[in-house]
């Protein structure tokens, strides 16, 4: 398990090499020329927090068959424009691809249906503090829900955000349970949120 810092891709991509699994596989790799990490699940490159590699193939592949069935919670912490409707509420929309490959929140059942639940930490005039589980995993989920009900994440101009007090996206994973496949031990990684995203709150 790793706590992923902003601006760092999971998985490299076409454009870019630089990226977490590169250097969780280095790092094993120092340690046993043979080992290596198999990714479970990704984050966004704009959003920190926890980040889960198994090290064997046989887990790897058991976990990845059935992954929203073993994982029983998703944490985030956000930064939001604004002040929320409600202090706590469950958000249930389908969430669609344009051309421009940017998601949107749609009431389209042909879309894939997106479950967000948040909880109102802290807020002040401009900014709230919201703790978020996810039901569903779905691409820039919270990100394009809290666009949806008015409260972009700050720093996300992709998705309707014009304000960025942290100078980054102000999204984290913050914990991720999930049970073993073998030993049907429940697993929690937990990163705290930083502390930057609380002092907006002081």
């Amino acid at each position: 398990m790793i706590n992923k810092p902003e601006g760092l891709l999971s998985v490299e991509s076409d454009k870019e090499s630089e990226c977490a699994y590169a250097q969780v596989f280095a790092y094993l790799a120092s340690k046993d020329k043979n080992a290596r990490p198999y990714i479970l699940h990704r984050i966004d490159k704009e959003t920190s927090g926890v980040l889960v590699f198994a090290k064997n193939i046989k887990l790897h592949s058991m976990l990845k068959m059935n992954w929203n069935e073993h994982v029983l919670q998703r944490e985030y912490y956000a930064v939001v424009e604004g002040q929320l409707p409600k202090s706590e509420d469950t958000l249930v929309c389908y969430l669609k691809e344009n051309k421009n490959n940017l998601m949107y929140a749609t009431q389209d059942i042909t879309g894939q249906k997106a479950v967000t639940s948040y909880q109102v930490l802290a807020q002040n005039e401009k900014y709230s503090l919201v703790r978020v589980e996810i039901q569903t995993g779905r691409k820039n989920q919270i990100r394009v829900q809290m666009q949806a009900i008015g409260n972009p994440v700050v720093g996300d101009d992709k998705y309707g955000a014009t304000q960025n007090p942290l100078k980054r996206l102000g999204l984290h994973a913050s914990q991720l349970q999930f049970i073993h496949p073998v030993t049907k031990e429940l697993l929690a990684f937990r990163c705290p949120p930083p502390a930057a995203f609380r002092a907006l709150f002081k």
